[in-house]
């Protein structure tokens, strides 16, 4: 059977026949140009696996480094790895055996990649051999996020993409920090230095008790096929940055560290070395109850003359990021660096403020504005050079999350953000931020550079304004006050702020909380350490302190109206420009704050907390009430003595509360 050529001539039926007997199918290249072959040559791969591994290309850094003769040299992949390794396995050597453990780069999944030989960085022990000397442990090492999403997706359950592409994970049983299981060795190094005792969130345990634990970390995690290893840095001020080595059993606590602390360049990782401080997390694993010291499954133990913390029987990621900080408050102020938890932005103009408060003080959304750069929003340092963020990322809390409210964090939950403990739709994957069943603690942590306005690097000159924000729920409080040096130390130190207890059953009595330097769960030294080194800075800078009510005008909580945001955020305004400096201030009884006369844009009477009280005896009996507890949680500070001449000066305790 013949069939005529098709309309364009691409093909017709020829007259023979195919072995099938239907007839051959003969093609036709046009004559204009418009048919075209578009065939290439196979690929040279003989198998799936060979094709798959053309799909990625090997990044090595290529620092030029000195030689011996002086010229230029590239450092080869093969001997920067080995010293990688050697580096790696030396942090993970058992205090028991000579040698740490054979460590190999890459995925075990990737059954290839593990090598037949021992590599050269290992000595076989001659004594004590264990079983762990004859396996290899995998190093993943300075994964990307894209990596660690596969390796959370694969291997770690309860590890989901959410529908804007952050990987939401759990913490586990405990999802927020455990203060009462933190331990740090009290040791020659510490003896003197820390500040121990009552107040004090520095629990002591002895060096063998911290071997115990660590040897019980390190078997663990010598005991698993991988492990992922982080080495990162902290402080954003390139003179004084630690090196940081995180080594732990899950992707999702690789990921939180990739956020949280400061991203090395391919050639910082190059010449990264041995590491400043070291963290084991073996979180899926607990401490054992019979250890000295133990009083729980979890135990969080510092070494600072090891320079090195253990995490047993916790997975709650928070405890990695806080217990940094906690290092970073001892390593600083030894070299007269000042360490605060607060939040740092700064004006067009260059001026720098810090924002100290507790939680449900307004910190984080007073920080953030759209009109300066955020430095950071939790953890600094200042310098002689100025301030320098100590973190790569934000650690933003999630619960009741609304894109109206907090845009900036909204849109900061995207790939590469870890978001823990959250509730999502199983379908759409979209996550209900109200939704409290794991914990009202969810937490989202992404790299700072996520946040439109923030400033890289992340650092600045010296601040000109130091905010201490208090949510008062007594409601006598000025909505903001000048302070003196001595008064700008006793709030510093105080840390207060008011909560309000419950609402379910009416009115109750609001809870003042005071945290010393407004985070005594972290400081390692007495807080009137801080303090000074606070004052001399601010006295050598010329800066200003000012102490912020975000809480009750016109009676306590319950009968009182809050500060409407508005006239807060006018206060911080006029604090920023210098037009707070020129107003005329008088000043108030029992506290002895100088208040401004008068801001621009904020009601003259709600300025002296007295006018918004209709009833006078009631805001004098809620005044001295407040102030009877600054003056008992300050007697603590007041009866310690550290150090041969560190008493606390009469003129600190003269800024206190005078009734």
């Amino acid at each position: 059977m013949a069939g005529n050529g098709n309309a364009n001539g691409e093909f017709s039926f020829g007259t023979g026949t195919a072995r099938n007997g239907l007839a051959k199918i003969q093609t036709h290249k046009k004559q204009n140009g418009i048919c075209h072959d578009d065939s290439a040559p196979p690929v040279k791969a003989q198998t799936i696996d060979e094709l798959h591994s053309l799909q990625k290309k090997r990044s090595a850094p290529t620092t030029p480094i000195k030689d011996s003769q002086g010229s230029f040299a590239t450092i080869s992949d093969e001997d920067r790895q080995k010293q990688q390794l050697q580096s790696i396995s030396a942090s993970l050597a058992s205090l028991t055996r000579e040698t740490g453990p054979k460590v190999v780069k890459g995925d075990p999944a990737r059954k290839a990649e593990t090598p037949k030989h021992v590599p050269d960085h290992h000595f076989t022990p001659a004594f004590n051999v264990s079983d762990s000397s004859l396996k290899f442990t995998h190093i993943l090492y300075n994964l990307s996020p894209a990596e660690l999403y596969e390796q959370a997706i694969k291997y770690e359950q309860g590890s989901f993409i959410t529908a804007t592409g952050a990987l939401a994970t759990l913490s586990g049983a405990k999802t927020g920090r455990a203060p009462r299981d933190k331990r740090v060795v009290r040791d020659e190094t510490t003896e003197n230095d820390l500040w121990w005792g009552k107040g004090s969130p520095n629990i002591e345990m002895d060096e063998h008790t911290f071997l115990v634990n660590r040897e019980r970390a390190v078997d663990y995690l010598n005991s698993l096929d991988k492990v992922f290893v982080n080495d990162q840095f902290l402080n954003w001020d390139p003179q004084n940055k630690i090196r940081v080595r995180i080594v732990s059993a899950r992707a999702y606590h690789s990921l939180f560290m990739h956020n949280m602390c400061i991203r090395p360049t391919p050639e910082e990782l190059e010449n990264f070395g041995t590491p400043d401080f070291t963290i084991y997390n073996a979180g899926q694993f607990p401490c054992n109850r019979y250890t000295h010291y133990m009083t729980s499954s979890t135990s969080i133990d510092i070494n600072l003359g090891r320079r090195e913390m253990v995490i047993l029987g916790t997975q709650y990621a928070g405890e990695m990021k806080k217990g940094l900080f906690s290092v970073m408050h001892y390593l600083m102020p030894k070299r007269q660096i000042l360490s605060l938890h607060s939040g740092c932005n700064m004006g067009k103009d260059g001026d720098v403020a810090l924002f100290f408060g507790l939680s449900g003080t307004g910190k984080t959304t007073l920080s953030t504005d759209h009109n300066r750069y955020l430095i950071g929003d939790d953890e600094h340092c200042w310098s002689e050079n100025g301030v320098s963020n100590i973190e790569g990322g934000c650690y933003a809390k999630c619960i009741d999350l609304s894109r109206e409210k907090e845009p900036d964090i909204w849109n900061a939950i995207k790939f590469g953000t870890v978001l823990e403990n959250v509730v999502f739709d199983e379908h759409t994957r979209e996550v209900d931020y109200t939704d409290k069943s794991v914990t009202e603690n969810t937490r989202a942590s992404y790299p700072i550079e996520y946040i439109p306005n923030a400033k890289i690097p992340c650092v600045g000159p010296h601040p000109k304004n130091v905010i201490l924000l208090a949510c008062d729920a007594f409601g006598v409080l000025p909505p903001v006050s000048k302070l003196s040096l001595a008064q700008t130390m006793y709030h510093f130190i105080s840390g207060y702020t008011a909560l309000v207890a419950g609402t379910e059953e009416g009115v109750k009595e609001p809870q003042a909380t005071f945290s010393a330097c407004f985070g005594a769960a972290f400081i390692m030294l007495h807080p009137t350490k801080y303090a000074a080194m606070l004052a001399e800075k601010m006295q050598k800078q010329g800066a200003t302190g000012w102490l912020v009510n975000t809480g009750w005008s016109g009676g306590r909580y319950g009968s009182g109206s809050r500060i409407k945001l508005p006239y807060t955020r006018k206060i911080i305004d006029a604090i920023h420009s210098g037009s707070l400096l020129e107003a005329n201030y008088k000043k108030t009884e029992v506290f002895g704050l100088e208040i401004p006369t008068e801001v621009e844009g904020v009601p003259t009477e709600i300025l002296d907390p007295v006018n918004t009280w209709s009833d006078k005896k009631a805001y004098q009996d809620a005044l001295l009430k407040l102030a009877g507890l600054f003056k008992n949680n300050f007697e603590t500070f007041t009866s310690y003595k550290i150090g041969k001449d560190n008493k606390l000066t009469e003129e600190i305790l003269a800024a206190g509360p005078n009734f």
